[in-house]
């Protein structure tokens, strides 16, 4: 069979994302081109628009996309986060590594409850970063704290990838997120493991505060407690919800989105200024997800139309039926593709192709079933994912992080920061694949 034109319409898309040009509309315009180039019936834009309206605009779980976003950007306007700094900077900050270790708790806090990478790393960028620097931690180690922590978001529940993911993939959100769960506290675990290890070892690097405390650690323990149980409250009820079946994914973010709107009412932060700058920030994002999404739908159908899922199999059946290796391939091709994409753009181009692939493989007897293998699939997918807001040239957390940092702070000290913080996740990657229990346990005893 030739795949000539399944292999223009690869190139073509390959050109347009080096020239700049948007992936959403790049898609949809190729898609519509290479009908006609590879002569495909124009009756079959009709199942375009339908796939469209039926898998895309008519989606009740995509639903969950707006609700989850809003969440995270009122959670982040309740000012939660830069309580629980300063408390916990006042709890750690007098020990070496103390504040490192304190940037990285707020990091998974803010990722479970925001999920936005942006939010959290301009978040954590403006307040602990001056803080971090001020203490005479070193730059490129206080940089791969934040950017570490702050892209956490992606990956630990409820993340908004993991909806998309569910959807793409038919595989139910709730275990997505139980699956995600324990490896997004790994990753968080490994990047304070390499705090302890500096302030053992080079403690010059991660200073204690010269400051001496100003209440008992008894008195600050409590006052994060305090500020720390009204969100956990709020996110543990939306996971447990989705996950334990109570409700579905949007009816928990519906849940999450009206918590976190009380919850900045209660505090104070509650406007219509703020509250029309979150709709407008919440609509936006929905947008770009969405647009992509109808362009990837137009995309995939037609690249199948003239041929490329069996060129992407017959490309694959190269390496042989050795699962391991076809995964291996996988994951190398995510990870390259993440040094010049969006995780948004790679999910809807790669887990397509990918999905019945994976589904038929044979990884061996550690999987009950073949649902089993898509979940740890997915998470892989994930963990693999979160590096392409960190690889230059073009991760958007570096950017983000570049946009807000004090003048002293070069693009280099930013490179250097970032280096050690994809090795470790890479090395949680590794740890996934290796021991799949990791992310199967949990969803198997629910």
């Amino acid at each position: 069979m030739s795949y000539v034109v399944p292999s223009m319409m690869l190139v073509a898309l390959a050109a347009g994302i080096f020239s700049g040009y948007p992936v959403a509309l790049l898609l949809g315009g190729l898609s519509v081109i290479f009908m006609v180039v590879g002569d495909v019936p124009m009756t079959s834009f009709l199942l375009v628009v339908s796939r469209v309206f039926g898998a895309v605009l008519e989606n009740w779980i995509l639903a969950a996309i707006p609700l989850f976003i809003f969440m995270g950007i009122m959670l982040e306007k309740s000012k939660v986060a830069a309580s629980l700094l300063t408390e916990l900077e006042a709890m750690f900050g007098n020990r070496a590594g103390g504040l490192g270790l304190a940037v990285i708790v707020i990091g998974i806090i803010m990722a479970a409850s925001t999920g936005i990478i942006g939010a959290s790393v301009v978040l954590m960028g403006s307040l602990a970063l001056p803080m971090m620097l001020k203490q005479g931690y070193d730059k490129p180690v206080a940089i791969g704290t934040i950017l570490g922590s702050g892209t956490l978001g992606i990956l630990i529940p409820p993340s908004i990838m993991l909806v998309v993911f569910g959807d793409i993939m038919q595989v139910p959100i709730g275990d997505l997120f139980a699956a995600a769960l324990f490896p997004g506290l790994l990753l968080g675990g490994l990047y304070a493991a390499y705090i302890v290890f500096l302030a053992l070892v080079r403690p010059a690097r991660v200073p204690p505060s010269p400051r001496t405390a100003t209440s008992s650690f008894g008195a600050t323990l409590l006052r994060v407690l305090a500020n720390l149980i009204v969100p956990a409250l709020l996110m543990s009820s939306v996971l447990v919800s989705i996950i334990v079946g109570l409700a579905t994914p949007t009816e928990g973010a519906a849940i999450g989105a009206l918590g976190a709107l009380l919850l900045a009412l209660a505090k104070g932060q509650l406007s219509f200024r703020v509250l029309g700058e979150s709709l407008k920030e919440t609509t936006l994002t929905t947008a770009m997800i969405l647009v992509l999404a109808i362009g990837a739908t137009a995309f995939s159908l037609v690249f199948q139309r003239v041929g490329g899922q069996e060129m992407i199999e017959d490309a694959v059946g190269i390496i042989g039926d050795n699962a391991a290796l076809v995964l291996i391939a996988i994951m190398l091709i995510v990870f390259v593709l993440g040094f010049f994409l969006e995780w948004i753009e790679i999910s809807f181009l790669v887990l397509p192709l990918f999905t019945p692939i994976v589904a038929g493989l044979d990884f061996g007897s550690g999987f009950a079933h073949s649902g089993e293998v898509l979940i740890w699939f997915a998470v892989l997918m994930a963990v693999n994912l979160q590096t392409s807001f960190l690889t230059p040239p073009f991760g958007y957390a570096l950017f983000y992080l570049k946009g807000i940092a004090p003048p002293e702070v070069s693009t280099a000290d930013i490179y250097r920061g970032v280096t050690p913080v994809v090795v470790m996740q890479l090395l949680g990657l590794l740890l996934v694949a290796l021991f799949p229990a990791l992310a199967l346990w949990l969803p198997s005893k629910l």
